[in-house]
């Protein structure tokens, strides 16, 4: 299932949420830097040690201080108009996909949930609205190649209200 929510991800208890870093594995925009504040120094430790993140990789560390128990952090891609820009946000949600279904299975659960804030959209220019399609088109593309990932309930959690109705509009696509 696809839903769409306004709000704080770091205030959410989801099983996992996703984290938008820079390639330093450093929390960027509004939303990076709340989910650092909320999950305290150990999380930055942990970011830390992983040391990088190349663009549309996509990383996991445990929750720390936040109401979640994983973290999975993606590093965006910085707008500029090319092709490759999208195929980096697509690997960012595809990536962190894998890294959430693997969670899934290590785990044993029959059902888990993931919240994904808006990618690349703040900091990183990437338009708003080409940003949704990606983010919808790439979720519902993992769904129908691999259906054993919908047992994963994705939440787009967004903080501004118009990612919230561009999101809202285009699940009902």
């Amino acid at each position: 299932m696809i839903t769409v929510m306004k709000g704080d991800i770091t205030r959410l208890d989801f099983d996992v949420i996703v984290n938008p870093v820079n390639t330093s594995v450093t929390p960027i925009g509004k939303v990076g830097i709340a989910i650092g504040k909320a999950g305290g120094y150990r999380l930055t430790d942990a970011c830390q040690r992983l040391k990088t993140c190349q663009t549309g990789q996509a990383k996991m560390t445990l929750a720390y201080n936040l109401p979640c128990k994983a973290i999975i952090h993606v590093a965006g891609p910085i707008y500029s108009g090319s092709k490759k820009d999208q195929e980096y946000l697509e690997a960012c949600y595809w990536n962190a996909m894998s890294i959430a279904y693997e969670y899934f299975k290590l785990n044993h659960l029959k059902h888990m949930t993931l919240a994904f804030p808006c990618i690349s959209t703040d900091t990183y220019g990437y338009p708003r609205d080409q940003a949704c399609a990606i983010a919808i088109h790439t979720i519902k593309d993992v769904f129908a190649q691999y259906p054993k990932a919908k047992a994963i309930d994705v939440t787009f959690v967004c903080n501004e209200e118009q990612d919230y109705l561009l999101y809202k509009e285009g699940i009902r696509s």
